[in-house]
């Protein structure tokens, strides 16, 4: 991306157990690139972790807030923050391993013809790596569900592993943005497609975590399959002429 400021945007809750391994495999792979790391409180002393880390590393950054708000608000809140101090491309990644830092390298290249990229499970060489049958098939069938409401030409609709130009999350209306769980995903690819943005899609092998507890529940899985019908018949998107 030449020389265009890169910022990653890490949520965590309670990952303290792989925020100090993920930080400089991160930097491994992008050693020019800003860390933000967006904790809601963690419990475990996450953010602890990260305060230490950007004291001795002018590339780490932190960003506190109240209590746990959920995937969504957490992004919401990094991607403003990230925009307000200037940075060309922000990355969003989970901390847990499950999108693989060496992948961003990918991301960031297909961005050069594209206004956001996503690391994409379904694509043709992508995958999912120890994942038992009943979650790929809820997980494939739950993006066949959205796409086909939703009528995004993306096949990885609910995958989270991001790395989007400026300009792209600029005209995007952050705060209308609802979704607080992981139905943000799709809400934010739907928003970025009726704005008439590229999306382009990159395979990546998506492994479970190892480390940590997972964070899915009940309510993702009932915020994810109504969200669709929210955004599709229940709520004003702009369109891409509503850009200018």
């Amino acid at each position: 991306m030449g020389d265009r400021r890169v910022v990653i945007v890490i949520p965590t809750y309670n990952e303290a157990e792989n925020i100090g391994l993920i930080i400089p495999e991160i930097h491994a792979v992008v050693p020019a690139a800003d860390i933000l790391v967006v904790d809601d409180s963690s419990p475990d002393g996450t953010g602890e972790i990260v305060k230490r880390l950007a004291g001795t590393d002018p590339r780490i950054h932190l960003l506190s807030r109240q209590g746990k708000q959920g995937l969504g608000k957490a992004y919401v809140a990094g991607f403003k923050d990230c925009l307000s101090l200037g940075y060309d491309v922000i990355v969003q990644m989970d901390c847990d391993f499950s999108h693989p830092p060496r992948y961003l390298a990918d991301l960031l290249t297909c961005l050069e013809r594209a206004d956001m990229v996503i690391g994409s499970r379904y694509v043709k060489g992508g995958e999912t790596e120890s994942w038992p049958l009943k979650r790929k098939i809820l997980s494939m069938g739950g993006n066949l569900y959205a796409r086909t409401i939703l009528g995004v030409p993306v096949i990885d609709l609910t995958g989270g592993f991001k790395a989007w130009r400026r300009e792209a999350l600029l005209a995007i209306d952050l705060d209308a943005v609802g979704a607080a769980g992981y139905a943000f995903q799709m809400e934010m690819n739907y928003r970025t497609h009726r704005l008439g943005f590229r999306i382009i899609e990159t395979p990546i092998t998506f492994p479970d975590r190892t480390r940590g507890e997972s964070k899915l529940g009940s309510g993702i899985f009932w915020e994810s399959l109504k969200m669709p019908w929210r955004l599709r018949f229940g709520t004003k998107v702009p369109e891409a002429s509503d850009k200018h």
